[in-house]
């Protein structure tokens, strides 16, 4: 009977990990990158919206500008 309580005394007993595992770790370190790239992005766009003059406009042909003339009823020049 002695023997019979030793033998099912020996249960084996797994500790839990109680750090965080390498798979969360993983995670944790690509969404904390990806977080700090979006912000990153964010705040230049922001600083180049105040700091960058607008674009310039491209300039308009000659074609253009005597087509637009011509449906306005104003005779081009030169013409």
């Amino acid at each position: 009977m002695a023997e019979q309580f030793a033998e099912s005394n020996n249960v084996i007993i797994e500790e839990v990990n109680k750090g965080l595992n390498p798979g969360m770790i993983v995670l944790l370190v690509v969404a904390t990158t990806l977080l700090l790239f979006f912000v990153g992005n964010y705040a230049l766009y922001l600083y180049a919206q105040k700091t960058l003059p607008p674009k310039k406009k491209k300039p308009v042909s000659k074609k253009k500008l005597k087509r637009e003339k011509l449906k306005q009823g104003v005779s081009a020049p030169g013409e």
